[in-house]
């Protein structure tokens, strides 16, 4: 079906309702067995900013909220620091289940495997080729080249716990 068709689906393309016009997609949630690699993985490797830690000791996890902004936009103070970070699209929050780093039989999905499901989340950079070249250079494993397969324009690496990250440029290559 081409997007026409989908837009003539009762509902597809209705207002949306006003009661929805400030809502903002906040965040997506993954669960990771080593938060040390994976907090590596996200802010040395693709930039994120660490901007909120919290910790439930009685239940043996920690969640670790990041964004792709500059740490200086970041508030000192917890309250003002809680209400931005709930306002702002595109947070990624890590979930670390204590002790699952050492813990052979915890392995989580991925959702690229049957039972498929959850598939990757998305990175928009300015220049794709320098990325990759790097991506490559920091020894990070890749699920899709730039040069494989059909579509050139876009490439998949995979964070520690084997999530994939689609890599795309918003300008054409």
């Amino acid at each position: 079906m081409s997007l026409q068709d989908l837009n003539n689906i009762s509902g597809v393309t209705a207002a949306p309702d006003s009661a929805t016009q400030n809502f903002v997609f906040n965040h997506t949630m993954l669960r990771v067995k080593n938060i040390e690699k994976s907090l590596d993985f996200y802010t040395r490797v693709l930039g994120f900013s660490l901007v909120e830690k919290r910790d439930f000791p009685d239940a043996q996890f920690s969640l670790y909220f990041l964004a792709l902004v500059d740490k200086a936009q970041i508030p000192s103070d917890d309250a003002a620091r809680t209400v931005w970070m709930k306002s702002i699209p595109g947070i990624l929050e890590l979930t670390h289940n204590h002790g699952s780093e050492t813990d052979d039989s915890v392995v989580y999905h991925n959702g690229n495997t049957d039972p498929r499901g959850f598939g990757h989340i998305c990175i928009s950079v300015p220049d794709i080729v320098a990325a990759c070249e790097r991506f490559e250079a920091l020894g990070v494993d890749f699920q899709k080249r730039l040069t494989d397969g059909r579509m050139k324009s876009l490439a998949f690496i995979k964070d520690p716990d084997a999530y994939w990250v689609e890599i795309i440029q918003p300008t054409p290559l």
